[in-house]
């Protein structure tokens, strides 16, 4: 057998699959694409499934969708803000098809689970509310935009999106999925709260008119898009209630006058959107087992890095309400779900061709009644009875998808009949699959697993990340769980990443191959990556958090969740004359203590990957020398040997000029260290990258996989870069630090840009008292939430700072106090702009004076926010030397707060310098520095 060469591309990837065909090898294309229409057999992402997407319960769903036409898009600004139980009751209880439009990916928002923040967190927010997708039975797609933190207006988040950016993704998601009817979580107006959730609410109306106009966006038609204009438009009653203060803004916590506005009929209004439609998602599913809204929230819960992880709510009625803002068909005040006066039926697709309705009712008149033939044949434990006439459904739909190519209608009728037929042709692919329990297993080989228990389990652990150049080989097994025979037509992998096989051939024989009731088809390819392989890597980036939008490397990928998979399955089974597709994402297994056998996608990834961490920092101006670490990681399958260097700025030197890495097998990774003497130094930027060499290619770029336990990777690429700044910054001589860490920040490490080496502390450092070798002892971001202990052992820092020590805490959310003397968070206020003014109320205050003098100009050049965590109310031996506040708001003065305490000192700190310290932001080195020197400034002792 020969090599097939994958085409790969980053938009649609191609592969040629083996067909045995008579005992003759043949061809067939296999094509992957991101899917964003929504009109394809999607592969399964991993192996762990949801018992409501497989079997008796998924075929039961399966059905539901068959004898409807119903489709409905939900636009949001974040992950989260979804309303889950409107979307599972739609996709679920009555079948549409249903996708979610997420503006942003949560960039930034806060992190319960780990240490990623930014792009990074955005990718961790992606997975997860894939994961909550999963559980809602909806498609996805995203928008351009970043979540650059918390906006208090709408017009903050335009001027940092901009307004035909966040309309062009609208516009191109609903022209993709063509969706019936659109919907909204947020209004439009303030009683949304956040200022990018009042974006969301816009689009959602504005793109009623604009997705249906040809002159909006006209490169999007040039690319061969139609134009689509949705039926209706609804957006959920206000978020927060109207009365008779008017209506209440949670960003501002203040109320204002009831004033909404309509972005379809350009209208205002005083009166407060009324109720159209009611969801009621406290509704039990029997398919389910519970109610919609519970089914959902096991989704919501997924999304642990913003929850911390969530139960499910008592069964009980729980309705929304939803207000519609435009229709285009004639419909009564009060209707009974989002579609009234829609005609959902299959035979409403002809209203797609006015002018050829009859063949088309006559051919989906045909459809509908073979899905009614199969729901009343259909039983749970004989899900197999409904096969037949799924059959039939399948082949009439392939025949009028074949009329309908070939008639005389419009090109405009022809796309947007051939988009529903698509999707119907998808469903009822599903349906068979689920009703003959048919199941692809696809995987990387490991060694062989020996001894008696080897047949219990899963296989060896696998390697989780290819590298270009590299030779394996993917298990494939095909399983049919019904009573019925299926014959195997074609096997193969598509590939993102430009891979070829071959079929060994091993177990295949020739002819076809018929799967009996019970039995597997096991297949073995060889695969073989090119020396040029596209690494997997999302295909949005930015230079950097300045800029509050991605750019997409491939125009095809715009809307698209993350990059294609480096290697998917696929196959096609014949059952009774019609093709049947299933398909995987190759996987990778590897066991993880208290979580089993854990199965991820595999990905494909440098050789080598080079980093320097952190990315950002500062260099004092009176430094003769820094310290700058190359984190080199290999990926090679066996010994990696090369050479890692400093491209420096001119003057710069640094010793070595040159090291050698050594790394033994894949996944070992070595920091080396680099002594960098710099030129004449000034206030201004220096940028230095590590260069490692490997087999005579430069490695410039290394990557983080960002997650934790349970989630799906994913892998953030970043130039191996550090961003330095000349900073006029002093600190105290000889300062021995303690450090214990919250839920995730990388102050500790930025501390090394100062010359100081924190120690990182332990729980059981802070309960048993070891603390009194330390000047200070800095708490991490959250860090009572990380550590449910903490709170019990609060004497022990109390205690210590008593005794001559500097306690700094890092902001906290939640029920709060925990110092010397007593404060209160109340709401927790934050200040979001990063440009608010700062008033220095004591300027004379030692942590604004000693050693650097602290002026309003530090506070320039901030990113995301002045802080979070803000307090509201504390004792007079409390001083609050700065106040901030973003316009609008009442004065801040809680950001920071400083106590003496016996012979030492208490600090909360609410200021973001766990945002601004890996930035290099000069200024937050400067203030910090004076709160880590604060036990050796001879005005405090």
């Amino acid at each position: 057998m020969t090599s097939k060469r994958v085409v790969a591309g980053l938009a649609a990837v191609s592969v040629m699959a083996l067909v045995v065909a008579g005992g003759v090898l043949s061809c067939q294309e296999l094509r992957e694409t991101a899917n964003l229409a929504g009109e394809q057999v999607r592969p399964a992402v991993g192996v762990q499934k949801i018992a409501a997407n497989e079997g008796s319960a998924a075929l039961w769903q399966s059905l539901v969708k068959l004898r409807t036409r119903a489709s409905l898009m939900m636009i949001v600004a974040h992950p989260d803000d979804e309303d889950g139980g409107m979307l599972t009751y739609e996709a679920r209880g009555q079948g549409a098809h249903v996708a979610m439009l997420t503006l942003t990916r949560g960039e930034g928002g806060q992190n319960l689970m780990s240490a990623d923040f930014d792009d990074a967190l955005g990718l961790v927010r992606t997975q997860e509310l894939l994961a909550a997708g999963r559980y809602m039975g909806i498609d996805q797609m995203w928008g351009t935009e970043v979540d650059f933190g918390f906006s208090k207006t709408k017009e903050e988040a335009l001027e940092n999106w901009g307004h035909d950016r966040v309309l062009y993704d609208a516009v191109r998601a609903v022209r993709l999925y063509r969706p019936l009817v659109v919907t909204a979580v947020f209004v439009g107006g303030i009683t949304d709260g956040h200022g990018q959730h009042q974006v969301s609410g816009e689009m959602a109306q504005e793109v009623f008119d604009a997705a249906g106009d040809p002159k909006v966006f006209p490169d999007q038609i040039a690319a061969g898009l139609m134009p689509w204009s949705p039926l209706k438009v609804y957006a959920r009653e206000p978020f927060f209630s109207v009365t008779s203060k008017g209506m209440y803004d949670y960003a501002t916590g203040k109320y204002a006058p009831s004033r909404f506005y309509n972005y379809v009929t350009k209208e205002w209004t005083t009166e407060s959107p009324k109720a159209n439609v009611t969801v009621p998602e406290g509704e039990y599913s029997p398919v389910l087992g519970m109610t919609y809204l519970q089914f959902a929230r096991m989704g919501l819960g997924l999304q642990k890095s913003q929850n911390g992880g969530m139960g499910i709510p008592a069964a009980g009625r729980f309705d929304v309400s939803y207000h519609r803002y435009a229709s285009r068909v004639k419909t009564g005040e009060e209707e009974k779900g989002f579609f009234d006066s829609v005609d959902v039926s299959l035979g409403g697709m002809s209203a797609l061709a006015p002018g050829e309705s009859n063949f088309l009712k006559q051919d989906l008149g045909k459809i509908d009644g073979l899905v009614g033939q199969a729901e009343a044949v259909y039983k749970i434990a004989a899900p197999e009875r409904t096969a037949p006439f799924l059959r039939d459904g399948l082949k009439a739909t392939d025949e009028l998808i074949a009329k309908v190519e070939a008639s005389g209608l419009t090109a405009r009728e022809k796309y947007d009949l051939l988009h529903e037929l698509r999707v119907k042709r998808m469903q009822f692919n599903d349906a068979i699959v689920h009703a003959l329990g048919l199941s692809l297993r696809a995987q990387v080989v490991g060694k062989a697993e020996t001894g008696p228990f080897a047949r219990f389990g899963d296989g060896a652990d696998t390697f989780v990340t290819a590298v270009p150049g590299q030779s394996f080989a993917v298990k494939m097994l095909v399983v049919n769980g019904s009573k019925v025979p299926v014959t195997l037509k074609a096997a193969g992998l598509a590939s993102s990443a430009g891979a070829t096989y071959e079929d060994s051939g091993a177990k295949a024989g020739a002819g076809e191959k018929t799967i009996v009731s019970g039995l597997a088809f096991e297949d073995l390819f060889q695969v073989k990556l090119p020396a040029d392989a596209a690494v997997t890597r999302p295909p949005f980036t930015r230079p950097g958090i300045e800029q509050a939008y991605y750019d997409v490397s491939d125009p095809a990928m715009r809307n698209a969740s993350l990059a294609l998979p480096a290697l998917t399955a696929w196959v096609t089974v014949d059952y009774d004359g019609v093709d049947v597709k299933l398909g995987q994402e190759v996987q990778t297994l590897h066991r993880v203590t208290g979580l089993g056998t854990v199965y991820e996608p595999l990905v494909v990834a440098p050789a080598i990957s080079v980093a320097v961490s952190p990315s950002a920092g500062v260099v004092p101006l009176t430094e003769k020398t820094l310290m700058v670490t190359a984190k080199v990681k290999s990926n090679v399958k066996g010994t990696a040997t090369g050479t890692v260097k400093l491209e420096l700025p001119k003057g710069w030197t640094a010793s070595p000029e040159q090291a050698e890495f050594s790394l033994v097998k894949d996944g070992d990774s070595v920091d080396v260290p680099f002594v960098v003497t710099p030129g004449k130094m000034a206030e201004t930027a220096y940028t230095m990258t590590a260069v490692a060499s490997y087999e005579g290619k430069e490695y410039r770029e290394g990557y983080k996989t960002v997650g934790y336990a349970g989630l799906l990777p994913a892998n953030l690429y970043r130039p191996a870069t550090y961003r330095a700044r000349g900073a006029d910054v002093k600190v105290a001589p000889g300062l021995k630090v303690g450090y214990l860490p919250g839920t995730g920040d990388e102050v500790q490490a930025s501390l090394e840009n100062l010359g100081v080496h924190a120690t990182t502390l332990t729980m059981g450092d802070v309960a048993g008292g070891k603390l009194s070798g330390y000047d200070v002892v800095v708490l991490g971001v959250r860090a009572y939430a990380a550590h449910p202990g903490l709170a019990a052992a609060n004497g022990q820092l109390l205690q210590y700072a008593k005794n001559g020590g500097v306690v700094i805490v890092q902001y906290n959310l939640g029920n709060f106090d925990y110092g010397p003397y007593s404060y209160s968070l109340g709401d927790a206020e934050k200040v979001v702009d990063e440009r608010a003014p700062v008033q220095l109320l004591v300027p004379e205050s030692p942590v604004l004076s000693w050693p650097n003098k602290i002026t309003e100009r530090d506070f320039d050049g901030w990113v995301e926010e002045r802080g979070h965590g803000f307090m509201g109310t504390w004792d007079s031996q409390y001083v609050a030397p700065l106040e901030t506040h973003d316009p609008g708001q009442d004065p801040q003065k809680g950001g920071l707060l400083v106590a003496k305490t016996g012979k030492g000192a208490y600090v909360y700190l609410a200021l973001a310098l766990y945002r601004e310290l890996p930035e290099g932001v000069p200024g937050a080195y400067r203030l910090f520095a004076n709160l880590l020197s604060l036990g050796k400034n001879t005005a405090v002792n």
